[in-house]
């Protein structure tokens, strides 16, 4: 495997942008409070956007900033504006999927660089060179190719980066593009507006003699718009032989969770510290739908999840680590899921102390008192481990049964 491929992240707000850079992410990607395709996710304003921006580059990271809506005539009047205000904060680059968002881009905008959105649809190596051709440095490629049209594409244009998506959330629609949202709902999902109508419950209805008569699914279920979830983790070697730069992480609207665990097991596989056994273990301990591979194999007919809308995952979220402690001291903790003294935690971290179990014995409160049952939400504990804690590392725990 390239030892240098890019692990890049979805970062949603400022919290999820710090959680991914601490789990291992080389660069995150995030939205703007205009032009994004993800406008339900809390996104960055201006002030948001160049702290962020800053953060990352003090660690040696990258941030992309989405632009990528399918733009109308009305939006180009700020569009300028806002691409040379990313260049003066100096982003490292810009996605964009029109090609007329793209001209503006590159006139008020020089130094920017510029990627070429998956919403472009690039499912070919004569589309990757046009893209390329116009300034592009960076195409994010279509979720729909194989790994040999990948290489294909590397081939034709050796000097392009090629992006590709190896986890996540995919789409009922070619490449995105959709108007389900648009019909049932009235927003709009190519201007960042979509309500997740494919994630829906749905029921089938005929029309009788006596008026609407039920016609269910069979056994399988009814979220028959509903897909399965990529996970790519076991093939990353041959996407980074086919000539992938840099693998994606689908998520700005998934918790910080979700994305230390899914950032975790993919930097730990290409650190070659995690078995893609242990990674397949570790990525269900997220919330999750079914995985496949989507098309990396050629054409496949089963990617939809008909059973319902996501599976819970084998581990719940228990608390956020605020102030680390060495190992036997108590580290000052969040609570987000409940939990009690007698209870087995275990830790995700991106150091040594990941997969270390405890059972809690000791924890209290900030003004010394000991608690019992951590239930108040968001309540600050002070807990004591045997495991050496970071700020940043997260407590989980196993559902019951599991």
């Amino acid at each position: 495997m390239k030892d240098k491929t890019e692990l890049l992240a979805p970062a949603g707000n400022f919290e999820k942008l710090k959680t991914a850079l601490y789990f291992g992410a080389d660069a995150v990607y995030l939205g703007g409070k205009s032009f994004s395709l993800r406008s339900f996710s809390d996104n960055f304003d201006r002030d948001e956007l160049k702290s962020a921006i800053d953060y990352a580059h003090a660690l040696g990271r990258k941030v992309y900033v989405t632009v990528n809506i399918f733009a109308r005539n009305k939006d180009f009047g700020a569009l300028a504006e806002y691409f040379a205000s990313l260049q003066s904060m100096q982003a490292d680059a810009a996605l964009v999927t029109d090609a007329g968002v793209l001209a503006v881009a590159k006139k008020a905008a020089p130094a920017l660089p510029l990627h070429i959105s998956t919403q472009a649809n690039t499912t070919n190596k004569y589309a990757a060179k046009f893209w390329q051709e116009q300034g592009a440095e960076r195409v994010v490629l279509a979720r729909e190719l194989s790994i040999s049209e990948i290489g294909e594409i590397k081939d034709f244009c050796p000097e392009l980066e090629l992006e590709a998506f190896v986890h996540g959330a995919m789409c009922i629609s070619y490449s995105g593009r959709c108007l389900l949202s648009n019909y049932l709902a009235g927003r709009d999902s190519n201007r960042g507006e979509c309500v997740q109508a494919c994630r829906w419950k749905y029921y089938l209805r005929a029309e009788g003699k006596d008026g609407e008569i039920s016609a269910e699914e069979d056994d399988r279920g009814t979220y028959i718009f509903n897909s399965k979830d990529l996970n790519m983790s076991a093939h990353l070697a041959e996407l980074a032989a086919a000539g992938v730069d840099s693998f994606k992480i689908e998520g700005r609207m998934k918790s910080a969770y979700y994305v230390a665990t899914v950032v975790n097991t993919y930097r730990r596989l290409l650190d070659g510290t995690m078995t893609e056994e242990d990674a397949a273990r570790e990525l269900d301990t997220a919330a999750h739908r079914d995985y496949t591979q989507a098309y990396a194999f050629g054409a496949n007919a089963n990617t939809v999840h008909y059973a319902d809308s996501q599976a819970a995952g084998t581990r719940i979220y228990a608390a956020n680590v605020l102030e680390g402690a060495p190992a036997g001291g108590a580290a000052l903790i969040e609570m987000r899921n409940r939990f009690r003294i007698g209870e087995e935690l275990e830790i995700l971290s991106p150091t040594g102390s990941f997969g270390g179990r405890f059972t809690v014995e000791e924890m209290r409160d900030e003004e010394g008192e000991i608690v019992l049952d951590a239930k108040r939400v968001q309540q600050k504990l002070r807990i004591f481990c045997p495991y050496e804690l970071c700020a940043g590392d997260l407590l989980r725990k196993r559902p019951k049964g599991v």
